[in-house]
């Protein structure tokens, strides 16, 4: 009953963590959020936001948004699945991805609460392999993050095993300073634009 009552008040405090950060974030970003609209519109034919259904905590599926980086006719699958990823980016697709700039749109997810700033990243809905993996190792029960380990310890050049090992591994030592460690090295990878393959 104790652990319960514990777990539960870790849960709330990210929680609050979330939102409160969340809506720093939207005042810090906001202006650079519209100027990176308004070049995504320029720069090609499409909406500005990508829509994408990802699977959330304990397997539900939600809406997910991204600044668009690729053309219209990209098939919805994984990027790296894709046959030359780069013929389907767009003009700043390319910087907006390296940048993580993409990402941005995801702070109402984190508001909503399908997302977290810290958990695994969301699975597209046909990434079969890897959800089941994560479903057999319990990792489907936490809620899906802006970041996480895994992504600072690969991310898009992780094969499936070893990235569902990292979310496991978060899912046995989560806790708050393990998530500010996690954030701080996620910002370093930023600025460096290291562990993005396209």
């Amino acid at each position: 009953m104790q652990a319960d009552n514990q777990a539960s008040s870790v849960t709330l405090s990210k929680r609050y963590f979330d939102v409160m950060i969340s809506l720093i974030a939207l005042c810090l970003f906001f202006l650079p959020m519209l100027f990176i609209s308004f070049l995504v519109k320029l720069t090609s034919k499409g909406p500005i936001i990508y829509w994408s259904d990802r699977v959330g905590k304990d397997n539900i599926l939600f809406r997910m948004p991204k600044f668009r980086t690729m053309r219209t006719d990209t098939p919805a699958i994984a990027t790296h699945l894709l046959n030359d990823p780069d013929r389907h980016l767009t003009s700043i697709g390319k910087f907006l991805r390296k940048s993580s700039f993409d990402e941005l749109p995801q702070i109402y997810n984190i508001i909503r609460g399908d997302m977290s700033f810290v958990g695994p990243r969301p699975a597209l809905f046909n990434q079969d392999d890897l959800v089941a993996l994560r479903t057999e190792k319990g990792v489907h029960a936490l809620t899906p993050g802006l970041t996480g380990w895994a992504q600072i310890n690969g991310r898009d050049e992780l094969p499936i095993p070893v990235k569902v090992s990292f979310d496991e591994y978060y899912l046995k030592n989560q806790s708050f300073l393990f998530d500010l460690k996690i954030l701080w090295m996620t910002l370093i990878k930023v600025m460096k634009r290291e562990g993005v393959s396209h």
